[in-house]
């Protein structure tokens, strides 16, 4: 076999998981990856730089029995040795980072000024609005995925982002919402998002059973919110933590006469609309879904916990989103909503996504 190193660091800091049963979702097939491997190439080896936080170590996790991927580990004592990361670093193909954002920027800096060859793929949020990263949510369009497989640089989305830009993304496209909507949204995600001191909080003996945060209202994921959304400007975000370790729920609620184009909220069905659009746009993705339209249909099919609630950890451990929509034309006013593993496709799942993408693979590969 020929060897293709690939090296991928991580450190953002959170532990492991709450494991949860998950409803069905539609499976639909997704267009032939793009060729970035050449034929020759059998295998990538994969260096992972922090493993020891969650997200490294389920990265890891997804990458440890595949055929096609070589894992490369530092010793203990040189994980952090900046001359024995960049050796690892510039032997590889790709380098995906999940460090703070300093340290990603010191890391992407890593990269000899000769190596032409090496993808980075960054989880943190130090280039997700950079115009020289791709942002690596290839479901926001056919050229999206395209730009992510050409490129050497991709940002990895954040979890809140990614739910966000799910449902406002597609709908700024069709036409349905105004870029100059001025939107609320709210989410709350499972406490691993948090790091290592908010696990040990929500680990140990007391601990409040759910607690909103963000007072600022400067959340560090509002400027990718905007940049990939279509809007003019972010959203007022309103994240909350629950006392559950995994799972997020983010909901953006639409007024018709405020924020949706007129010529789109004229007559009746406007909901029926709104929930087509999405549909539309994600009719041939494999991890995104948008389920039947409002509650009664969810109640039929079972996606409601005891019939009356959306329970934010159904789709732990995989790297699927799903999308709901409800609404109240007589009152013309509508709710869409994502929700998603955010230890999943709201990060290492989509930074294995992102890498299978760059590597010219199917992106499905060891990805639930």
């Amino acid at each position: 076999r020929f060897a293709r190193a690939v090296t991928i660091a991580f450190g953002y800091p959170m532990l492991s998981l709450l494991l949860a049963s998950s409803p069905s979702f539609t499976a639909r097939p997704l267009p032939p990856p793009r060729a970035h491997c050449t034929p020759d190439v059998l295998m990538a080896a994969v260096f992972i730089d922090g493993e020891a936080g969650t997200t490294g170590l389920q990265v890891r996790g997804r990458l440890s029995t595949r055929d096609d991927i070589d894992l490369i580990t530092l010793p203990e004592e040189s994980r952090k040795d900046p001359a024995a990361r960049a050796e690892a670093i510039n032997k590889a193909d790709a380098v995906i980072l999940c460090l703070p954002d300093a340290a990603a920027i010191e890391a992407a800096a890593l990269v000899a000024a000769d190596n032409d060859r090496t993808v980075l793929i960054d989880a943190s949020t130090a280039h997700r609005t950079n115009a020289e990263w791709a942002y690596g949510f290839p479901e926001l369009s056919g050229a999206q995925r395209s730009k992510i497989a050409a490129s050497k640089r991709i940002a990895n989305p954040g979890c809140y982002a990614t739910g966000f830009i799910s449902l406002l993304g597609p709908l700024v496209g069709a036409g349905a919402v105004r870029r100059e909507a001025r939107l609320v949204t709210s989410a709350v995600s499972g406490y691993s998002g948090g790091g290592n001191p908010l696990i040990a909080v929500y680990e140990g003996a007391e601990h409040e059973p759910w607690g909103a945060y963000g007072f600022s209202l400067s959340h560090k994921h509002l400027p990718e919110m905007a940049a990939f959304s279509g809007l003019d400007r972010p959203p007022i975000f309103m994240p909350a933590v629950g006392d559950f370790a995994q799972g997020m729920v983010v909901s953006v609620p639409l007024h018709y006469d405020s924020d949706l184009e007129p010529a789109f909220a004229e007559g009746e069905g406007v909901g029926e609309r709104l929930h087509a659009a999405l549909a539309a746009h994600y009719a041939d993705e494999h991890f995104v879904s948008v389920m039947s339209l409002g509650e009664e249909a969810w109640k039929e099919e079972g996606l409601l916990e005891r019939g009356a609630f959306l329970r934010p950890d159904a789709l732990n451990d995989s790297n699927h989103l799903q999308i709901f929509v409800y609404c109240n034309d007589a009152a013309r006013t509508c709710v869409v909503a994502a929700r998603l593993d955010n230890l999943g496709k709201g990060a290492s799942g989509a930074a294995v996504q992102n890498l299978n993408i760059a590597l010219g693979l199917d992106e499905r590969t060891s990805l639930e």
